[in-house]
Order: C-alpha cells, then sequence, then structure tokens
C-alpha cells in the first residue's frame, strides 16, 4: 500500500526555529545566508534533497552566494557537512556546550564569588536588558564572567566594551574580544583608565586629520600610516608643533612620503630632541657644520663632492633642510 501526504497539510504545519537562533546569530548573519538557512531547515524537517543548482534556481540566488553562505554556516556550526549532503546541528546543544564548557576553568569557588558580587551582577544585568532586551541567551553569562577575569575590567569597562560594540552594530563574539584584548593592552581595567585612553585617542583622530591636510590627503589614512603617526606622537612624544617641522620639508614633493617624514622625526628622536627648540638649534648647527664643511673643500680645491662621506641624512641635511623654512 502506498501512502502519500497530503499536500494541503503544508498549511497548516510549522517549521520551529530555536530562540536561541535569534540571540546568538541571527545579528551576524546575512540576509541571503538567513534565506538559505530557513529554507534548509525547512527542507530538512521532509528529509528532501536538493542540489546546489536547484538552491540556487529556487531561491533565485546566484550559486556564488549559495556556495558563500553554505561555507559561512559550516563555519558558524549551524551545519555540518557529510558524504551525502550536509545535516543541520542542533543549536541548542551547542549552546549548552558553551554554558558548561567554561566550568573546566572557572571553579566553583570562583563563579560563587562572581554569583555573590552584586555590582557584578548588576552589569550583567544592565548589559542584558539595555543590550539584549532582557533575553540575552545563558552562553554570554559565562562568556563575561571569563571576560572579567582575563582583563580584569572593572563593571563600568565591562559594560562601556557591549556598548561600543552595539553602537557599532557589532554586537558578536569575535569583534567584543578583538575590543576588549585592544583596551586590555593598553591597560585598560577602570573607566577613568578608560576615559584617559578615549581622551588620548581623540586627540590622536585630531592630529592624523591635520597631517592629512597639511599634507593635502583627501583619501582616509592606511592603517600604516596611522601607525606611524601614533608612534610620533605616542612613543616619540612629539607634538604637531616638532612634527610640521618635518611636515614642512615635504612641500617641494609630489607624493608625500611618510618613510621620509618617519626616517626625520626618528633621527631627532635617536639625537634625544623633545621641544621644538632643540630641533630648530640642531637644524642651524647642521647648517653651519655642512657651510664650514664646504668652504673648507673650496679652500683646498675639491671639486667632487661625491667624495664626502656623508650617510642619507646628513646629505640630506646638507642639501635640502633650512631650519626657518
Amino acid at each position: 500500500m502506498k501512502l502519500e501526504q497530503n499536500d494541503s497539510s503544508l498549511l497548516f504545519s510549522s517549521t520551529n526555529i530555536p530562540d536561541v537562533f535569534f540571540t546568538e546569530y541571527l545579528s551576524q548573519i546575512s540576509g541571503d545566508c538567513l534565506k538559505i538557512y530557513l529554507y534548509m531547515t525547512f527542507l530538512a524537517k521532509y528529509n528532501k534533497d536538493i542540489k546546489l543548482n536547484d538552491l540556487s534556481k529556487k531561491l533565485e540566488l546566484p550559486l556564488k552566494t549559495i556556495q558563500e553562505s553554505i561555507k559561512y554556516l559550516e563555519e558558524e556550526g549551524l551545519i555540518t557537512k557529510k558524504n551525502t549532503g550536509y545535516i543541520l546541528n542542533n543549536i541548542q546543544e551547542i549552546e549548552l556546550h558553551k554554558l558548561y564548557n567554561p566550568k573546566i576553568t572557572s571553579s566553583p569557588e570562583e563563579l560563587k564569588k562572581v554569583a555573590q558580587n552584586k555590582y557584578r551582577a548588576k552589569a550583567i544585568e544592565n548589559i542584558n536588558n539595555e543590550f539584549f532586551q532582557g533575553v540575552m541567551s545563558p552562553s554570554w553569562y559565562s562568556d563575561i564572567d571569563l571576560w572579567f577575569k582575563k582583563y580584569s575590567f572593572d563593571e563600568e569597562v565591562m559594560i562601556a566594551l557591549f556598548r561600543y560594540c552595539f553602537n557599532r552594530s557589532a554586537l558578536h563574539r569575535n569583534y567584543i574580544q578583538t575590543v576588549a584584548e585592544a583596551w586590555f593592552k593598553n591597560n585598560i581595567k577602570t573607566f577613568n583608565d578608560l576615559d584617559k585612553y578615549y581622551e588620548k585617542q581623540e586627540k590622536l583622530n585630531s592630529l592624523q586629520k591635520t597631517i592629512s591636510k597639511k599634507l593635502g590627503i583627501i583619501r582616509n589614512l592606511s592603517q600604516y600610516e596611522e601607525s606611524y603617526i601614533e608612534k610620533w606622537n605616542i612613543d616619540y612624544g612629539y607634538n604637531l608643533d616638532v612634527i610640521e617641522i618635518a611636515l614642512k620639508k615635504t612641500t617641494s614633493k609630489s607624493n608625500p612620503n611618510f618613510d621620509y617624514l618617519d626616517k626625520l622625526l626618528t633621527d631627532w628622536h635617536d639625537r634625544n630632541l623633545k621641544t621644538t627648540d632643540d630641533v630648530q638649534n640642531f637644524l642651524i648647527q647642521m647648517k653651519e657644520k655642512n657651510k664650514n664643511i664646504k668652504t673648507l673643500e673650496k679652500a683646498n680645491g675639491y671639486s667632487n663632492y661625491d667624495q664626502r662621506n656623508y650617510n642619507d641624512l646628513n646629505n640630506f641635511y646638507a642639501n635640502n633642510f633650512t631650519p626657518n623654512n
């Protein structure tokens, strides 16, 4: 006897998606990828077999989009590739594993201590209400607990961390972890530390914009160019007054080169020149020194200047640098 399912049953059936999908995965998944995942979930309920080309036609999406989305779903652990196709993973089990797995590294005494800390509990409650509308997935609690231990952030900094990522529409673990690492490397633990960091970053951003404007650069600076400016300002302690002395020497160049500027400023730093007066006095001395050398060469009848044993910086100071320009 052959039994067939009445097509009208589709009108009364439903495909269930666990709530944890909305709290853990929805914010990170693209629209096309979500479309594919939902349709795959629907097909899996009926054990349907479908090829990628057919999926592309059915959903009216390019085959490349289908392939890239399948790869993303695999990387996120939502599906697993098998010899015969794909299996949709139980994301509730995945989140349950995340929830209890951190206990391997967190002793019951430590977890109890955190639970008893009313300030920390209040901070986590604020994070839940402000950024997850009160439905934060349980696995986030363990992540936050471990971040408190790993980075030694106080409660205000942890809330600020989530707010920073939320305001950039990047409230997912990888991004939060990256920002947390950056703050930790900048010795941020208290809100006062964070406030000072923001102030330093604001000054640095202003300096970058000023330097770009003076160099006539209308594009965004590259990561490497920004790192140069950060080195001059933070590592060397140079403000705009000192940096501008070097900037003025690029006026004759069609393509200002950050390597060129870095060579100058690094030389000044290595010579322990800290202020504009230090730099200007040094340049005057270099100009006078090279003037004396030229006078001596002329008196002795030297005409081949290539015989002079100068390094690149000496040649630069000798031929290009006028202190009061």
